[in-house]
C-alpha cells in the first residue's frame, strides 16, 4: 500500500512543481519584459506618430527618446531633448504611470489608467510643461512647411479623458499657450503668442485667442465622438499684410485679408 501511495504521489509532485516553475517564469517574463514592448504598443496604438526610440529598462521602468512622426513611411520625425524616463507602479490596482522629461517639466507627469470592457479612462494629474514648438514639425504636414519655432507651454490642474461607445467625455481643463511663434514662410519674429483653451464637457470646446503679435489668430472647435471640428481665421495686422501674405496663404483659404482655417 505504501508504494502505491508513492506512485500516485510522485506525478502530483512533479506536476506541482512544473506549475509553481511555469507560475515563476511568467511572473518572471511580466516583471523583466522589455521596453521595446511598450515602444511597440505606444507606436501601434499612436498610428506611427509617437515613438519610444532607443528603449531602454523594462515596461514597468525604462527609459527612451520620445519622438513625433508624420506616420508609417513618413522621413519626418523630432526628438524632444534629452531622454525621458517612466515608471509604471499598480496604485493599488489600477495602473498608475509617472514619466519624467528632465528638458521640459520640473516635476514628473502622473497619469492613471482605468481599462475597461466597453471604456478607458485616463486621468492626468495637475501639470506644467514647456516643449520646443520645433517638436510638432516631426508629424509632417503642415508642420514640416511652416517650419514652427518658440515654445509651447501645457498647463492643468488635472484633467481626465474618458473614452466609451466611441464618444471622448473630457472632464478639466487645459490651457495651451504658443510663445513668440515663428515660421520659415515669414521673415518677421516673432509672429505673436497664442491661447488654445480646452473645456471639458460631454462635447468638449476649444477657443484659440491671440495674445499678441502682427499674425492674428482665432477659432473655435469642438470634439463631436472622436471627431475634431474647428473653424478659426487667420489675418494680418495693419500694416503687416505685405509680410505676412505669403504665410497666410499656406495656413488656410484665402478669403480677401483672412485666411479661413477648417477642421472636420
Amino acid at each position: 500500500m505504501k508504494a502505491t501511495r508513492d506512485n500516485h504521489t510522485a506525478p502530483a509532485a512533479w506536476g506541482a512543481m512544473a506549475g509553481g516553475a511555469l507560475l515563476g517564469a511568467l511572473g518572471a517574463l511580466v516583471a523583466f519584459a522589455p521596453a521595446h514592448w511598450l515602444a511597440t504598443a505606444l507606436a501601434h496604438g499612436s498610428a506611427g506618430h509617437v515613438l519610444l526610440d532607443d528603449a531602454r529598462g523594462t515596461v514597468w521602468n525604462g527609459s527612451a527618446r520620445l519622438l513625433l512622426t508624420g506616420g508609417p513611411g513618413s522621413t519626418d520625425r523630432a526628438a524632444l531633448p534629452g531622454r525621458v524616463d517612466w515608471k509604471i507602479t499598480l496604485a493599488p490596482s489600477l495602473p498608475r504611470l509617472q514619466m519624467h522629461v528632465p528638458c521640459c517639466a520640473a516635476q514628473p507627469l502622473a497619469v492613471t489608467l482605468t481599462p475597461g470592457v466597453a471604456s478607458a479612462q485616463l486621468q492626468l494629474d495637475a501639470a506644467a510643461l514647456q516643449l520646443p514648438a520645433a517638436w510638432l514639425n516631426g508629424l509632417g504636414t503642415p508642420f514640416n512647411t511652416l517650419q514652427l519655432g518658440g515654445s509651447l507651454q501645457i498647463r492643468t490642474q488635472g484633467i481626465g479623458i474618458t473614452l466609451a461607445q466611441g464618444r471622448l467625455r473630457v472632464d478639466g481643463e487645459a490651457e495651451l499657450t504658443v510663445a513668440n511663434a515663428v515660421s520659415s514662410l515669414s521673415t518677421l519674429r516673432p509672429l505673436g503668442s497664442y491661447r488654445l483653451q480646452l473645456t471639458g464637457g460631454d462635447t468638449p470646446r476649444m477657443q484659440l485667442s491671440t495674445l499678441d503679435g502682427a499674425l492674428r489668430l482665432q477659432g473655435s472647435g469642438q470634439i463631436v465622438g472622436t471627431r475634431l471640428r474647428f473653424d478659426g481665421a487667420a489675418s494680418a495686422a495693419p500694416s503687416y499684410e505685405d509680410a505676412l501674405g505669403n504665410l497666410l496663404n499656406i495656413i488656410g483659404r484665402r478669403d480677401g485679408g483672412r485666411s479661413i482655417i477648417s477642421m472636420s
